[in-house]
Order: C-alpha cells, then structure tokens, then sequence
C-alpha cells in the first residue's frame, strides 16, 4: 500500500518506523519544515506537503495516517476519507463529541478501513485482561479507577501566551487549522498544545484513550448516562492542573451499572484497593464483588486482587481474536482482510465517553447525558 502521513515527528514519527517495512511511505506532511525535511531523506521518492489537504489528492496513496495535535485530527481524517483513502488516526480520534459521531457515519457511507491509535489494543496482554474480565473470575463488575501522571505540560492557565514572532519554518496559519485564530507564542508547539483547549484535550484526552482501553473493552461500557466533575480551578483557555471524573454507565443484559472515575494530576484512587501493591504513574483497577484487577500500565499484565485469593490462578480459554500487531490490523483490513478491533466503530465511542469528561470539567458539576439526542439536559449553558 501507498500510505502518507500527515505529521512527520512524534506520533507520525513512531508510525513511520512501524509503516515502513509493511507498506510504502509514499507522502509525507508537516506545516514544520525543520521536522519534515530529516524524515523526507529517509524517504526520497516521497512526495512532501505542508498542507493535508494537498496530500490527500495525490491520486496514488491508498491510506493515510492523521498524527497531527487533536484540533486536526477529524478534519485532516474526514478529508482523507472524502478522497477515497483508508485512514489510520491518532487518539484521542476526535477533538469533540460531534467530529466523532461524523466520523463513524463517514466510514460506514465509504466502507474505508480505520483504525484509532491505541496501539495496546492489538497486545496479548489486554486481550487476556479482557477475557479474565469477561470469564466472571472477578465477579460482577460495578467499578472502575483509572488514573495519569498527566499533564506534565502546563495547564491551569489562565491567559494565552505573549505574542512571538512565527519561526520562518512554520506555517502557523495551517497549524492552527479548524482553531480560532491567535497569534503565535512560545510554548503551544511542539507537543505542549495538549493543555490549550483550542487545540488539545487535557490530559484526559491524552491518556484516557489507552488507560480506559481494558475496562472499556471488557466491560462493553458504550455512552455514559451521568457525569460528574471535580477539578482545580478553571480557566477559559487550558484545561485544569488536575481533575477527578466519576462516569456512570448504564446496566446491560451481561453486567450491572458501572461507576468509572478516572483521576489525573496528582490524584489517585482510595489506597486501599490496591492491598500494599505500588500505585503506578498511569492504570487502572477494575473491581468486582469476587475481587479486583490491577492494571499498572496499559501495556502490561494484570494483577488479580488479593494474591491470596487467586492462588494457583488459570487464565480462561481464548476467545478474542489474536493480532499481528497494532499496524498490521490496519494494513491487512486495508488489503481486504478482518476490520481493525479498535476501528472507528470502536474507537469513536471511547472517544466521545471520554471527551464527556471534559465536558463536565468546564461546566462544572454534574452533567445528564442524552446520547440519543447528542444533549445535556437541564443545563442549558451547555448549548453552543
């Protein structure tokens, strides 16, 4: 496959590496000269771009990967879907609730192959987390606790940054993209745009869509009904220093109502769940009526709660599909082959459940979800 990618450091650059022996780097973009030009004499007969749009009329790419800051990410990907291409699309997959649900019906009018960037997803030890969940060997589930390190970028902010001059190798105009227009300053590229919100989603947005990926997934959460919201002081312009989020999500046929609450900053579950066990940087805890799983990081295995009642423990039989590997899902989805398992069905739903907690952290307080209608209810300040 012709694959280009929009973001050519970072994010872009990590799937570059993983891209180039699978597929054919045949376009590369980035409004940064200065980090486009040492990836583009890696890739010689790659065309370059500072413009996406530009891109994706490049009549022989096949696919195309959206690893700009999250303010882009649905414009960038929707455009590439509009010209016909498969899209691969950093998380968090949207910047808003609305871009997600436009993006899921996009993909089912053009029957593309999509995958999120949550690139866990495809690993062997989520998947064993999820069936452990699912086989019942810790009961049944009412809570969950996840929680980052994040932000380790300043947010708390209560003004934008003073006026600079524009470095000659950007191009701050289709940086800012789809965002209201500001002038540049010191500090929102690269990489700490993350805590502004016109162009990031705090630190929920940065990690909720990896450290919810295992509750998320084994427990078929869907759209939350209620949410609530604590957090330190807010500002128009940046997302809090940190935040406390408590989610409910309904009961289904396989399960009863879940109370999720993700802490970020430095907040941190109760002590006590975690029976003497080191509390992790980022992770999650899943808690049923027969015992608890501990998540320490994303990547990695779970730990069954207390040791001493999963003495002698067996993994349940497999019943989730193996991957290849996060990009040879997409790429093999791409050539024909079974749909991605973090596809846009998947991962737009992650998307909009977690961006409701930022929804609730700038109204402030309890927030009724109507998924249905895409509505707060009873607040009506929470329409545009």
């Amino acid at each position: 496959l012709n694959i280009g990618v929009v973001g050519s450091s970072g994010q872009g650059g990590y799937s570059i590496g993983q891209l180039k022996s699978i597929a054919n780097i045949a376009a590369l973009c980035d409004v940064d000269q200065n980090r486009l030009a040492p990836v583009a004499k890696q890739f010689p007969s790659a065309r370059t771009y500072k413009d996406f749009r530009k891109l994706v009329e490049q009549k022989d790419l096949d696919a195309v990967v959206v690893a700009t800051p999250d303010h882009t990410h649905a414009v960038a990907t929707m455009k590439a879907m509009g010209m016909g291409k498969h899209c691969y699309t950093q998380k968090p997959l949207t910047h808003d609730i609305w871009e997600a649900r436009q993006l899921v019906k996009m993909a089912a009018k053009t029957k593309l192959s999509t995958q999120m960037g949550n690139q866990a997803h495809a690993g062997e030890p989520i998947r064993r987390v999820v069936e452990l969940v699912r086989a019942g060997i810790i009961g049944n589930v009412t809570e969950a606790h996840i929680w980052t390190n994040r932000p380790v970028w300043l947010q708390g902010i209560d003004k934008r940054l003073p006026k600079a001059p524009v470095p000659a190798n950007v191009d701050w105009d289709l940086w800012l993209g789809p965002a209201p227009f500001r002038e540049y300053g010191k500090g929102y590229l690269p990489f700490k745009w993350r805590g502004w919100w016109d162009f990031g989603t705090g630190a929920l947005g940065d990690m909720a869509c990896h450290n919810w990926d295992i509750a998320y997934w084994a427990l078929e959460l869907g759209r939350p009904e209620t949410i609530e919201a604590t957090s330190s002081p807010l500002f128009k312009e940046s997302g809090p220093a940190w935040s406390v989020i408590r989610y409910r999500f309904p009961a289904i046929a396989s399960r009863p109502a879940v109370h999720l609450t993700w802490y970020d900053g430095p907040r941190r579950p109760p002590a006590e769940l975690f029976e003497g066990e080191k509390v992790s940087g980022n992770g999650s805890i899943v808690v049923g009526d027969k015992g608890k799983l501990y998540i320490p990081h994303y990547w990695g295995d779970g730990k069954l709660l207390p040791k001493k009642d999963f003495a002698g423990f067996k993994q349940p039989d497999v019943s989730l599909p193996r991957s290849p590997g996060h990009y040879k899902e997409w790429i093999g989805a791409c050539k024909g082959g079974p749909a991605a398992l973090s596809n846009f069905d998947y991962s737009a739903q992650l998307t909009e459940a977690v961006l409701l907690g930022n929804l609730a952290v700038r109204l402030g307080g309890k927030v009724n979800w109507d998924a249905k209608n895409m509505k707060v209810t009873g607040r009506p300040e929470a329409e545009p």
